[in-house]
């Protein structure tokens, strides 16, 4: 049996707005960010099937966004929270390490290891779809434990995702019950600038 994971990056905030690094600190949205919320919930209304359940990180930006895209009552957990990037979080992108070094860096500054995220997304993610009356579930979190839960289950993307997760992107898993595992099947991945929806 399948079921249908539609996993969203929250919108832009104030943070992004400033380049600051944003894992467990919170910022709240900004006006754009309300609006990219709203331009991607015309992609989430059409899809072909009713959600049914709805979760949240609990960070305030994900709920926000969630509180904009449905009308759904929804569970705030804390699995589905941004990586913890320790002593980094709040400082300015710039101290970002070059990409090849992110495995272990945030993990010996206080947060965690990339494998420590994607097993938290991995163990709440899967546990949610577990749940037999969850069928068809919406999830709102952040782009870098999105793109670590994606790439760890679709190492090939690049055909659904060339570039980057913009933010209020949209991706859809079936999830296979026997093996509880995901599959990524569409990806909604506007890079909205406009404050016009």
């Amino acid at each position: 049996m399948k079921k249908k994971l539609i996993l969203m990056r929250h919108g832009e905030t104030l943070f992004n707005q400033r380049k600051r690094i944003q894992g467990w600190v919170d910022s709240p949205l900004t006006e754009l960010g309300k609006a990219q919320a709203l331009y991607s919930k015309q992609f989430i209304d059409k899809l072909p099937f009713e959600i049914d359940h709805a979760f949240s990180s609990t960070s305030e930006r994900a709920c926000d966004t969630l509180e904009l895209v449905s009308d759904l009552p929804y569970k705030r957990l804390k699995g589905l929270k941004e990586w913890n990037f320790g002593m980094l979080d709040g400082e300015p992108e710039y101290l970002n390490p070059p990409l090849d070094q992110y495995d272990e860096f945030f993990s010996s500054h206080g947060g965690e290891s990339r494998q420590q995220l994607i097993d938290r997304m991995n163990d709440t993610l899967i546990s949610i779809m577990k749940e037999n009356e969850n069928h068809n579930v919406l999830a709102v979190s952040h782009g870098g434990a999105i793109r670590n839960f994606e790439r760890f289950w679709c190492p090939d993307d690049k055909s659904l995702i060339p570039t980057r997760l913009y933010n209020c992107a949209v991706l859809v898993f079936d999830f296979d019950t026997e093996n509880q595992s995901f599959e990524l099947i569409d990806v909604y991945n506007p890079n909205y600038q406009s404050k016009q929806v």
